[in-house]
């Protein structure tokens, strides 16, 4: 598996898959509808990418967390917006 995982990422999407598993409010089915990651692979790729006490520390924030599972939420899909996307428009051109 990680040799299948190095070579169909880059390090720019390998770190983006850190960054959304490290988000508190990203779910793994996200990870997964966007890099086809399940939550074993995203605990794969954290565990070779972080050092060992980081990787500790994230695995007992992430286990039983509501927020990154979406059959745990109550109240269904939560949309989340960070900060790093990019504004959509609604497609306008922008005016100069």
């Amino acid at each position: 598996m990680d040799r299948k995982l190095a070579q169909e990422f880059t390090t720019r999407e390998i770190d983006r898959v850190i960054e959304m598993a490290w988000e508190d409010r990203t779910p793994f089915e996200a990870i997964e509808f966007q890099f086809g990651l399940n939550e074993k692979e995203v605990i794969t790729i954290m565990q070779r990418e972080l050092k060992p006490s980081s990787f500790r520390m994230w695995r007992k924030r992430v286990q039983g967390r509501k927020t990154k599972h979406l059959k745990l939420r109550t109240n269904g899909v939560h949309t989340f917006k960070s900060s790093r996307q990019k504004h959509i428009s609604g497609n306008k051109i922008a005016k100069r």
